[in-house]
């Protein structure tokens, strides 16, 4: 399954439990962990856990086998890594917390004013 279809299926797993303030990052220029990036929000630790849950079923009956998962324990931040795209549902006050969407903008700066060799 190619990155952008995989990033497709997720966004739109996410979109099916109602999941919030759903942004996807293009980061195959800054890293190399990934190509695609989603952040979600979810308004309870049982709707994190649900949309994470569902983004690795969808990716499980998509014939995707490298589906990890980590943090549906607590439930306040749970990672999905789907290889070619990673996704992070978190708890509203956590995504403020840590600003993933932030933490990742000095970097795309960084490269972009890089001066060219």
């Amino acid at each position: 399954m190619k990155p952008e279809e995989l990033r497709d299926l997720a966004v739109k797993a996410l979109d099916d439990l109602k999941g919030v303030d759903i942004v996807t990052m293009d980061v195959r220029s800054l890293t190399d962990i990934a190509d695609y990036m989603i952040i979600c929000t979810g308004r309870s630790t049982r709707q994190v856990k649900a949309l994470a849950e569902n983004v690795a079923v969808k990716a499980k009956e998509n014939h995707l086998t490298c589906v990890r998962t980590e943090g549906d324990r607590e439930s306040e931040w749970v990672l999905v890594d789907l290889g070619d795209v990673i996704v992070h549902v978190m708890l509203a006050a956590t995504r403020a917390f840590y600003s993933l969407e932030d933490l990742w903008e000095p970097v795309k700066e960084m490269r972009e004013n890089k001066p060219s060799s």
